[in-house]
C-alpha cells in the first residue's frame, strides 16, 4: 500500500488543502474529489472511441505511461501531462483540463465509483509525454479507420 499512499500524497498535494482532499477521499462514498489541473499536471481527454485505443499503442511503446483516467463505459479517456500542455494543444476533438479548471479524481488505491485509474499515479510524477501521446493518438486513428475501411 506504499505505492497507494505515495500516489495519495502526490495528488493531495496539487489540492488547497491537502487534508482535506484525504479527508475527503476516505470519507466520500464514491471515493472521488476534485483536484485543480495545471499545478502539476494537464489533461487531455480524448473521446472512448480513440482513447482506449491510443492506451494502447502508448504501452506497446513505454514500459509505463503516465497516469491515464476513464469514466464509465469507457466514454472519456483523461491523460495526464506535463502543465501548460492543455493551453498549448490544438488537436480537434480532444477536450483540455488544465490551469483554471478542475478534475475528478478517484483515489489511486481502491476501486471507485464511475471514475477510475487505467493506469493509476504511483506518486513518482511520471506524466505521459503530449508528443508522443499525440504519435500514439495518430497510429490509434490510423488503425481504427483501416478496421473501418473494407476495401
Amino acid at each position: 500500500m506504499t505505492g497507494a499512499k505515495t500516489a495519495v500524497d502526490w495528488l493531495a498535494s496539487v489540492a488547497p488543502d491537502p487534508d482535506a482532499c484525504r479527508w475527503e477521499w476516505e470519507r466520500n462514498p464514491l471515493g472521488v474529489t476534485l483536484l485543480p489541473a495545471g499545478k502539476a499536471w494537464d489533461v487531455l481527454i480524448l473521446p472512448g472511441r480513440l482513447g482506449c485505443p491510443t492506451l494502447d499503442v502508448l504501452t506497446r511503446i513505454l514500459d509505463r505511461p503516465g497516469p491515464v483516467l476513464a469514466d464509465s463505459g469507457d466514454a472519456r479517456t483523461g491523460f495526464l501531462v506535463p502543465p501548460g500542455t492543455a493551453a498549448r494543444w490544438l488537436g480537434t476533438g480532444i477536450r483540455t483540463a488544465g490551469a483554471g479548471t478542475w478534475i475528478v479524481v478517484p483515489h489511486p488505491g481502491r476501486p471507485t465509483g464511475k471514475v477510475r485509474w487505467l493506469v493509476p499515479p504511483d506518486g513518482s510524477g511520471t506524466l505521459t509525454d503530449p508528443a508522443l501521446l499525440e504519435l500514439a493518438m495518430h497510429e490509434a486513428a490510423a488503425n481504427l479507420a483501416t478496421k473501418e475501411d473494407p476495401a
